[in-house]
């Protein structure tokens, strides 16, 4: 016991790269923030020898980093924006109508430089050749239309 106490800031500093080294399996950044206490309690054992207060600062940062850290990291990590990939991707973009899409019969249109088979949204429309269209959604290889007053056409996302 006196060897630990001789080396109090050595073994909580050991610890602490223990933890931070197991987190790299983990991955869930709990064993970082109790690295974290863990490198508190080291620092606070290079300014006392009492045992007693070194795991009572290292529990306080440990479950303060527990508490306040790793929520908004977990957050900010995991929160980031869907990714949409293939056909679903073009809902949004526009286009341009290559054959008229007439009432009862579907037509193409140039979507991110690509011709897709078009039917208007709602049904009853017709859009004339040159006419922009929005991207409803896409059904099968069937894109869903409506028509736009802004015939600013935006490429696919």
């Amino acid at each position: 016991m006196d060897w630990l106490r001789d080396h109090l800031w050595e073994t909580w500093l050991g610890v602490g790269i223990a933890l931070a080294l197991a987190e790299l399996l983990s991955l869930d950044l709990f064993l970082l923030m109790l690295a974290g206490g863990a490198v508190a309690g080291s620092l606070t054992a290079l300014v006392t020898d009492n045992v007693v207060v070194t795991v009572l600062v290292a529990s306080a940062a440990a479950v303060a980093l527990l508490a306040g850290v790793r929520p908004q990291l977990v957050r900010r990590l995991h929160g980031g924006p869907d990714l949409v990939l293939g056909p679903a991707s073009l809902v949004g973009s526009r286009g341009i109508v290559t054959e008229p899409v007439a009432e009862h019969r579907p037509g193409r249109v140039k979507i991110g430089g690509e011709s897709w088979l078009a039917v208007a949204e709602p049904p009853e429309g017709s859009l004339a050749v040159g006419e922009a269209v929005e991207v409803v959604s896409i059904v099968g290889a069937t894109a869903h239309v409506r028509p736009v007053s802004d015939p600013q056409i935006e490429e696919p996302r």
